[in-house]
């Protein structure tokens, strides 16, 4: 029918959404709602433009577990590092450990001297290995650590901070695939249409919601943190994009879940180190 072309550019967004969504978290997408969004793999390239936007709902989710733990546990010290643990655990109980794992297959692959196959075979075994298990500890304590300090310095501090680097740290991913090579197993990965390197416009889509992100936590970080939060989002996509060059010559579906981790990290330290001189030196 005629209008049915239409309305279907109208609704493209929001289905390419959802996907993304069903794709990177557990927030149930079924039903007659799944067959509404369907599925095709030009629809989960062209849904690559909402992963800041699945940050959206992952970041607010966690933000909000941050804030409501905040306001009602005990005004004691302790009470910042619970908060953080609840805020990481809901993260992780939202994506199902989606992007740890691929932190956690990257470390296992890269963290030895091997080459590149080796590296690339060592990545599709599902085991834990001694550097998989030694990031993944690491990576969390110090989540962990990070999101207290910055709850010490004020609720506002803490829930903009975690609501922004969930949103950015899936953005950096889309440069690894916009300016890498996919070099996975593409017959044996769900992830097989992100091979392909995403469009101008995905890309653009994907950096408006990240710009409107920064607008919502800017209400309460200041224009310095907030350029401190994005130095330091750069500095781990250029650090992962050159490291991931070096060795495999391009990317996996792990490596960019390693990407979105480190993103992550690197946001709340910014966010953490810009607060630390601020308090030295004033400003």
């Amino acid at each position: 029918m005629e209008g049915e072309q239409p309305m279907a550019r109208l609704t493209a967004p929001l289905r390419h959404f959802l996907l993304a969504l069903q794709f990177f978290t557990r927030i149930p997408v079924t039903g007659r709602l799944a067959a509404w969004v369907g599925y095709s793999p030009a629809m989960l390239r062209a849904s690559a433009a909402y992963f800041p936007a699945v940050g959206w709902v992952v970041g607010g989710v966690t933000a909000a577990v941050m804030a409501a733990a905040l306001w009602g546990l005990p005004p004691l010290a302790a009470a910042p590092w619970v908060a953080a643990l609840l805020a990481t655990a809901a993260g992780v109980a939202l994506t199902g450990a989606f992007h740890e794992d691929g932190l956690a297959d990257t470390a296992d692959a890269l963290g030895g001297v091997v080459p590149r196959e080796r590296a690339l075979a060592i990545m599709k075994d599902s085991r834990i290995g001694s550097y998989a298990a030694v990031t993944l500890v690491l990576a969390l304590l110090l989540k962990v650590g990070l999101l207290a300090l910055l709850a010490q310095a004020g609720v506002h501090t803490a829930v903009a901070a975690l609501f922004l680097a969930h949103v950015v740290s899936r953005w950096t991913p889309l440069w690894i695939i916009r300016t890498l090579p996919y070099v996975g197993d593409e017959a044996h990965t769900k992830a097989k249409p992100l091979a392909d390197a995403i469009s101008t416009r995905a890309l653009a889509v994907g950096t408006l919601w990240c710009i409107g992100a920064g607008l919502v936590a800017g209400r309460w970080l200041s224009v310095e943190v907030l350029g401190a939060a994005a130095t330091g989002a750069l500095l781990a996509l250029a650090a992962m994009r050159a490291w991931l060059d070096r060795r495999l010559q391009g990317f996996t579906g792990d490596t960019l879940g390693a990407t979105q981790q480190v993103t992550e990290l690197a946001v709340y330290l910014g966010i953490a180190v810009a607060l630390g001189l601020t308090a030295r030196f004033g400003g």
